[in-house]
């Protein structure tokens, strides 16, 4: 199987957490050791504990591996902005090399399954001319393409496909998340992805109540085979 997949989206708030926690309780129930790994986060909560972030609260819960948060989510920032920005502002730097150490400090554990995810898309800038995505193509880890199901989310998932293929990275599947519940023509622009985007789709993701049962919406031989 892939023991390392890095998941991204067409945009921020695509549905990169639904899916990652889905695939990290998929591999669990197949008996499979797992790790989740939130490099960089931003619209952190402050607690008494120092900064938290949901999404990587939810990567560290569905780990099988017990797991410190700061190691889940070594860089983290309260405000919601773009994580570049905030490090200016906080006077901290985010390089690939940062992100590459916490990587394979996580990689230590031998985990059957280390699953990174992104923040924002695929070119997140992290400042000084470096990307997240230099750290996907550096250490060449296989990519899932999260599509945000939304007005726009075929030239969003199209550009970020060519782009990361671009980069010389496999796009192993990608993913329909809904999060227009009144997206016109759903239907017909899911059919139009599976066309244009020469990868597997994993599922189709309708908008949940309650994101636990996002696990029943994916086919993941791809990823375990």
């Amino acid at each position: 199987m892939k023991n390392s997949v890095f998941i991204t989206g067409t945009d921020t708030d695509a549905g990169k957490t639904v899916t990652a926690k889905a695939i990290l309780q998929i591999a669990a129930q197949r008996g499979l050791s797992t790790v989740g790994f939130k490099p960089i986060s931003a619209g952190c909560s402050e607690t008494a504990n120092g900064l938290r972030n949901e999404d990587a609260l939810s990567l560290q819960s569905a780990s099988s591996i017990n797991v410190t948060y700061d190691e889940v989510n070594p860089v983290a920032f309260a405000d919601p902005v773009a994580p570049h920005l905030a490090a200016l502002r906080t006077k901290q730097k985010i390089n690939v090399e940062q992100i590459t150490s916490a990587y394979l400090h996580l990689n230590s554990y031998n985990a059957d399954l280390l699953l990174t995810e992104g923040a924002g898309g695929w070119r997140l800038p992290l400042g000084q001319g470096q990307f997240l995505s230099d750290f996907v193509i550096q250490h060449k880890i296989p990519v899932i393409l999260v599509v945000g199901l939304k007005l726009g989310c075929l030239n969003h998932a199209l550009l970020t496909y060519q782009a990361i293929i671009a980069d010389g990275v496999e796009v192993i599947g990608w993913v329909a998340n809904q999060i227009d519940e009144q997206m016109l023509y759903l239907q017909d622009n899911i059919d139009s992805l599976k066309e244009l985007i020469p990868a597997p789709c994993l599922g189709v993701v309708p908008r949940l109540n309650n994101i636990e049962q996002a696990q029943d919406f994916l086919t993941l031989d791809v990823l375990f085979k």
